[in-house]
């Protein structure tokens, strides 16, 4: 059962993603180069996917995305299965969810994986964007999956893994009104979408969605976090989601992974700086690397929130004794600590980088007059007599005189 809804949870500080489900499901011994994926075990297996969902659990994930990211009534009818059987597996995928955090008593978020079109056709053609549909065309292929999920009551849509701009509006269009909270989370390479177009457009334009509680980057190369998550702010003033891969990429034809994995849950620190607020890991991503990514948002969270007011979004890292401060400098900090960064009260402001102010201690009361000396009362005495005409005016100029000849006084 969830504990509160998400988008207040996130306005107090950050909350740990559950990694790649397939690689989980790979690791257990199962076998997925079906078309279908993962999807496959929902028909097939479902308590298997109730004991990969309760490994991220145990390390620490508190929102885990179903497996139904690949599942469309396209796929499954190409697949050889109904509409009734893709509305069931639909359905089942967010229980099953629900049924992990039961069976280890915690508390958490259940978040339907809205997976792209280019999903269904099983060929990694989503990591392209090349799949010719307007936005009219894909606004109908989503609308009747979004309708079960929404139908079966989760937490949030993790509308996930999007490389155009045209998809992204289309998914915008559809969750608008439904009034279930949603995050949508990008693929990029670089710091472009796979299609080549700007991110930037699609975090503009969900800050006019009340659904979208987040935006950020998925299935990403992870090294390319630090760049892309500070343009998601500025573009949104949103809370963050990032959930990298491991940095590998997808072979489609071979239905494999290459390359190397350069996933580093040090770099935690820096998103977390960066407005981060729901943090995981996408595909290759493992309970053991979620349990990595766990420790330092729970650090970030049982921070004591500072008095709301101007500050700086600065990460400490204690044990190094030097910070980090996000855009102007990026260092690979410690992760003994995290100074709490969610203490902004109003999430329109949550990740603002505010300049830094400095301590003004109160000014001080200037000290008492000095008593005049002896000198000083004389001369005053003095001068006070020649005001009074008993004491004889000095001889010479006038003090300051600059006449001809004249010596001007000092003293």
């Amino acid at each position: 059962m969830s504990p509160q809804p998400l988008a207040p949870a996130l306005a107090r500080g950050p909350v740990v993603l559950d990694g790649g489900m397939a690689t989980r499901l790979e690791a257990r011994g199962h076998d997925l180069s079906d078309a279908l994926w993962s999807a496959r075990l929902l028909l097939d297996d479902p308590a298997e996917i109730v004991e990969a969902h309760r490994d991220f659990v145990r390390a620490g994930a508190r929102v885990l995305v179903t497996t139904s990211y690949q599942v469309s009534f396209t796929g499954f009818a190409s697949a050889g299965f109904d509409a009734a059987t893709t509305e069931s597996a639909l359905r089942r995928s967010v229980a099953l969810a629900r049924e992990a955090f039961a069976a280890e008593g915690v508390d958490g978020w259940v978040a339907a994986s809205i997976g792209p079109y280019a999903a269904s056709l099983a060929d990694g053609s989503e990591y392209r964007a090349d799949h010719g549909l307007t936005v009219a065309q894909l606004r109908d292929w989503h609308r009747r999956r979004l309708d079960v999920l929404c139908a079966a009551e989760p937490d949030v849509l993790a509308i996930e893994t999007i490389a155009g701009v045209s998809e992204a509006e289309a998914l915008l269009a559809e969750v608008a009104g439904r009034g279930i909270p949603a995050w949508v989370a990008m693929t990029c390479a670089g710091d472009r979408l796979r299609s080549g177009e700007d991110p930037a457009l699609v975090w503009r334009a969900a800050r006019d969605v009340p659904e979208i509680i987040a935006v950020g980057v998925n299935c990403t190369d992870p090294r390319d976090l630090d760049a892309l998550l500070p343009r998601a702010h500025a573009a949104s003033a949103l809370p963050l989601v990032a959930y990298p891969n491991s940095g590998e990429g997808w072979d489609g034809i071979r239905r494999t992974w290459v390359g190397e994995s350069g996933f580093d849950a040090d770099a935690v620190c820096r998103w977390l700086a960066s407005g981060a607020r729901l943090v995981g890991g996408c595909c290759r991503v493992n309970p053991a690397q979620i349990a990595d990514v766990a420790r330092p948002v729970a650090r970030a969270r049982a921070r004591p929130r500072p008095t709301p007011g101007p500050t700086s979004a600065e990460v400490w890292c204690s044990d190094r004794g030097r910070t980090s401060e996000h855009p102007t400098s990026v260092r690979t900090p410690d992760l003994s600590a995290v100074r709490d960064l969610s203490a902004v009260p109003d999430v329109e402001g949550l990740n603002t980088v505010r300049p830094r102010r400095r301590c003004r201690m109160p000014r001080a009361a200037p000290p008492p007059a000095p008593s005049p000396s002896r000198r000083g009362r004389v001369r005053r005495r003095t001068r006070a007599r020649a005001a009074r005409g008993r004491w004889p005016p000095p001889r010479g100029p006038p003090r300051g005189s600059t006449s001809p000849g004249a010596t001007p006084r000092r003293g």
